[in-house]
């Protein structure tokens, strides 16, 4: 699953517009094999999904990433963001029933 996430992550990344990764789901929980990852990308505000050609753009299609990558990926640009990213994280953290979940940003070593 790991590895999977890392694969998912390094796409995103590769198109130079990542602005925040959010993991989510039981990958994020204490389950000692989750079976789902849920992925939300927060993309710059200059971010066009047609520069994105080859397999980094299954990522923003969420059947095709389901299928693809076994995982489900959420997607939308910063100006988009309601309330902007901090709400938009925020928001995240909350399940249905209204009960919190655990969110974890991934975020990329300087270097």
């Amino acid at each position: 699953m790991s590895q999977r996430l890392e694969r998912i992550y390094r796409l995103a990344e590769s198109t130079g517009h990542l602005s925040r990764f959010i993991v989510l789901g039981s990958f994020v929980t204490a389950k000692p094999e989750p079976n789902d990852v849920d992925i939300f990308l927060l993309m710059d505000d200059s971010f066009e999904l047609s520069a994105v050609a080859g397999e980094g753009r299954l990522l923003f299609d969420h059947g095709a990433a389901d299928s693809h990558f076994g995982a489900s990926v959420f997607w939308t640009r910063c100006r988009a963001a309601l309330g902007g990213a901090q709400a938009m994280d925020e928001g995240w953290q909350v399940r249905r029933d209204g009960e919190k979940r655990g969110v974890v940003e991934i975020v990329a070593e300087p270097g």
